[in-house]
Order: structure tokens, then C-alpha cells, then sequence
């Protein structure tokens, strides 16, 4: 039987990569590749907001995995997409405007289309990873009779271009991460003909984790966790204030601590330490020592932090304006689901107030990640997509 050669395109990748997207993506290479002949195709850039080239190679092997890598025509220049994104904000763009937004969006990487193109031939099925970017919008109506997309979507206002409509009809299958993201393409874009599935992510956890080594290195004194770019699109700002607002209301000796790329500024208090970019390793004894994790994102399209927290049997607390992280409360049990600033005080007392109820909350996440992310039945379900889309 044949071993189809697959390639899997995505606008980041690589060891130093650390977006929620990008880690995923790099997740489904690694085991793609015992399954069938797999590549990656993506770009230079570790840096989201400019996407200026920092890998030199031109093609390398990352665990196993062949990489190629295109250089960034164009850098992001920020005024420059503010600019064009302005127009999109009141309404007012005409027409070729999206592409401009798409190319200023990036990363402009228009020899990569074209090398995509030149290679349809040679792979069997083409896997496009967030369809946000620049590689995906271009790739998947060049590749569509061999494209799986996989969009990473979540309701925002950039749907509402017509160049998505034309991206979200043009694929041979969709792989979407969870109910509420396919239920959102398909009113939102009519595509119920495109064969889909329900994939997500599997989640595995280190045979080493310690709670009391993340202790002895950071402090005894309990914390709530963040863990995620630090950044306006993630709602921090709103974080930082509810909890300030929190402490100022129930004096303790509670903490909120952060894991992540910082963008914007953090508040300079006691109660807040921000960890930067840290090692899987600081990851898991982070959530093995914490209270609870906190996510307040009104935007995500699946919160693989969420699942990692469920999977460390730790309950969650999380802004209820984004239906996927609801909807991960409502069928585990396992969190709290918040609507402004005083459901997070109220839900973070109660979290704090009853070690059972954490403990409960604790265990009914880990049981729901056990019957639903699990790798070998998701990548079972990628697999069929594959071999429907590659056999023809």
C-alpha cells in the first residue's frame, strides 16, 4: 500500500515557536510522521508581529521532520497595517482592500504560493494550519482539490471579510477543533457540503512534574496561573485590573503569576510575577502547584492551556464571553465560567474559599480530557480526512 507524502503548511514553526497554533501544528507533524511521509512548509520568522527572518536554513530536519523555509518578502510594518486595518474597523474598504489587508497582515510570502503550486504534484494532501494568515488565505484556493484546512477559528471580526468566504469554500475537508468552531464556520459561511471532522488536540503530560520544584524556585505562597501571550488580544489588561480589584476586596497572600511572551506592561506589585517564555518543565510544575489557571480571552478556538490544566487535574477559571471555553466548563464541570468583574471575584472566592471544591473540579476535568482528547482517536480521525483527501 502506498505511503502518501503529505505537507503541512503554517505560517511559523519550530523548537523556539511557542503560539498556541504553531505548538499544535508542530504536535501533528511529529506524529503525522510515523504515519506518512511528512513535511513542513513554512517560513523564516519567529516573530509574529514584524515576521522578520531569524532561521537561516533553508531546509532542516526538526525531530524527524523535514522543514522548508521561505524568507518574508515584506516585513509587518505596524502604522502601515493599521492603516489598511482602519478601513476595515469603519466599514469603508473598497474594493481590493482585503488583499492589501491579507498581504500587510502577512507573512507576505508569495514565493512560497508559488513553490506550493509548482509542487502540487509531488505531495499527496496539503494540511493548512490558522486561517488568519497570509499562507493559508493564498495556499488553500491554489491546492483546494488537495487541501485540509485546519482554521483555528473563533468569532471575530475579521469573518466578515469576503476573502474568507472564499477561503472557507475552497478546501476538499475541514478539520475543525471543536463543535462551537464548526458550527460558527458553517452559519457563518454555508459550506455544510465540505467533508469535515472534529479533531482538536491530544494532551500528554511529562512523567516528571513537581509541584514543589516549581515552589523552591518561585515562592510558597499560592498563585492563580496564567499561561499565554500577554497581550491586549488576550484581555490581560481586564485580568490585571480584576484581580487587583480582587486582593484590594479579600486582602491574602495570593498570587497571580504569568507565563508568556510579555507585549504589553504589567503592573508593578508584589502579587504579580511574570515568569516570561518558560520550559515545559516550569509549565507543568506551574500547574501542579497552582490554585486554578485563569484565562480571560474572549477569543479562542480550542485553549490547549485549558486542557493542560484539566489533564493536571486542575480546575480552571475562565471569561464565559468565549463560547469554546464556556462550552469546556458546561461539559466537564470541571471550571468556572465568568461574565464581567464580579463573577470573576465571585468565582475566584469560591475557588479559593474550598480546596473541595477545587479538588472536584480537579477530577472532573481530568475524567473529560481523558474521554475526549486523547491523541490516538484524534489522530485517527486526521488520518481518515488524509487518505480520503489523498486517495482521490
Amino acid at each position: 500500500m502506498k505511503k502518501y507524502r503529505i505537507c503541512l503548511v503554517v505560517q511559523r514553526y519550530g523548537l523556539e515557536v511557542n503560539g498556541g497554533a504553531e505548538l499544535l501544528t508542530r504536535e501533528y507533524a511529529e506524529r503525522l510522521k510515523d504515519m506518512y511521509e511528512t513535511e513542513v512548509v513554512t517560513t523564516k520568522a519567529l516573530d509574529y508581529m514584524t515576521w522578520a527572518d531569524w532561521y537561516t536554513a533553508d531546509t532542516e530536519v526538526i525531530n524527524g521532520v523535514k522543514v522548508h523555509r521561505f524568507s518574508v518578502l515584506e516585513e509587518r510594518v505596524m502604522d502601515r497595517f493599521h492603516e489598511i486595518n482602519a478601513k476595515f474597523v469603519h466599514h469603508c474598504m473598497e474594493e481590493g482592500d482585503e488583499q492589501i489587508w491579507v498581504d500587510r497582515q502577512g507573512p507576505y510570502v508569495p514565493q512560497m504560493i508559488e513553490w506550493l503550486k509548482d509542487h502540487a504534484d509531488v505531495y499527496d494532501c496539503f494540511l493548512f494550519f490558522t486561517y488568519l494568515y497570509y499562507p493559508t488565505v493564498m495556499g488553500v484556493p491554489a491546492l483546494k482539490d488537495k487541501a485540509i484546512l485546519v482554521p483555528f477559528a473563533h468569532d471575530e471580526p475579521f469573518l466578515r471579510m469576503n476573502i474568507y468566504h472564499r477561503l472557507f469554500a475552497s478546501p476538499r475537508a475541514i478539520l475543525f477543533s471543536t463543535e462551537e468552531e464548526r458550527r460558527l464556520i458553517r452559519s457563518r459561511f454555508g459550506n455544510y457540503r465540505i467533508p469535515c471532522m472534529i479533531g482538536g488536540a491530544g494532551v500528554s503530560v511529562p512523567d516528571d512534574v513537581s509541584a514543589e520544584r516549581f515552589r523552591t524556585k518561585y515562592g510558597d505562597d499560592p498563585f492563580i496561573l496564567y499561561i499565554g501571550r500577554i497581550d491586549t488580544g488576550k484581555n490581560c489588561e481586564q485580568l490585571f485590573a480584576d484581580f487587583a480589584a480582587y486582593k484590594e476586596k479579600h486582602p491574602s497572600s495570593l498570587r497571580l503569576v504569568l507565563m508568556g511572551n510579555e507585549v504589553i506592561a504589567i503592573p508593578k506589585r508584589d502579587d504579580i510575577l511574570s515568569l516570561g517564555f518558560v520550559s515545559e518543565q516550569d509549565k507543568y510544575d506551574g500547574l501542579a502547584a497552582c490554585m486554578c489557571l485563569v484565562l480571560p480571552s474572549k477569543y479562542e478556538s480550542l485553549s490547549m492551556v485549558v486542557l493542560e490544566a484539566f489533564a493536571m487535574h486542575k480546575p480552571v477559571l475562565v471569561n464565559g464571553e468565549c463560547e469554546v471555553l464556556k462550552a469546556h466548563c458546561d461539559r466537564s464541570s470541571g471550571g468556572i465560567a465568568y461574565n464581567g468583574s464580579e463573577e470573576f471575584e465571585a468565582g475566584l472566592h469560591r475557588l479559593e474559599e474550598s480546596g473541595t471544591l477545587r479538588d472536584e473540579m480537579g477530577e472532573a476535568g481530568y475524567a473529560y480530557v481523558q474521554q475526549n482528547y486523547r491523541w490516538k482517536t484524534i489522530m485517527m480521525k486526521l488520518s481518515e480526512l488524509i487518505n480520503e483527501v489523498s486517495g482521490g
